[in-house]
């Protein structure tokens, strides 16, 4: 029985952490070379009861691991709007198109 509660929680942590790795790859860029699903949220399964101590410092670097990629997601989203913006205002010459210069004729 304890057997099977503790195989129960590494399983559960196992799905939890490979959650993690699909988002830290994704932020990495790999996910360009490669399709990747959609991460579904993760639920502990019911009926585990506590989790296990020795399996505790685990737990706590998968949570360790998630707040980081939450955090650089939330920078490479940011960091992507800014680039979006800057890059909607500068100009862009077209074929025919004049666009108007400056030209300092003092010197």
């Amino acid at each position: 029985m304890a057997d099977d509660w503790r195989e129960a929680w590494i399983s559960a942590l196992d799905e939890l952490e490979a959650d993690v790795e699909v988002v830290e790859r994704m932020i990495a860029d790999e996910h360009r070379s490669q399709e990747l699903p959609l991460a579904k949220p993760w639920e502990p399964p019911t009926g585990l009861g506590p989790l296990p101590l020795d399996l505790k410092p685990r737990a706590d670097f998968i949570l360790t691991r998630q707040l980081e990629a939450a955090k650089a997601a939330a920078m490479a989203i940011t960091a992507n709007r800014r680039q979006t913006a800057f890059a909607s205002r500068v100009e862009v010459g077209t074929a025919g198109k004049q666009v108007p210069t400056y030209i300092d004729c003092a010197m």
